[in-house]
């Protein structure tokens, strides 16, 4: 049996300046719930949020170890990522 390969971890960019990550397995549907502040505590409070990076195409198990991966590192995988100046 082939892994599900549906999962995509996700960094995104909060109104003040921090930044976010999380797992999904549907990047568009997660993105409005965080920014209708029904998907996390901690966005909720820095509305609204803008997806910075993410990496998709993994297994539900590589996604929650990326993101509990150190943030340099994290950060450093995950496509797409352009850090603002």
């Amino acid at each position: 049996m082939t892994p599900d390969r549906n999962w995509s971890t996700y960094l995104l960019k909060c109104s003040d300046g921090s930044l976010y990550c999380g797992v999904t397995k549907d990047m568009e549907n997660r993105l409005i719930k965080h920014n209708e502040g029904a998907a996390s505590k901690y966005t909720r409070s820095r509305l609204p949020v803008k997806l910075a990076a993410v990496k998709g195409h993994l297994t539900k198990r590589e996604a929650y170890q990326l993101e509990k991966t150190p943030a340099d590192k994290k950060i450093a995988t995950l496509n797409d990522w352009k850090p603002e100046n």
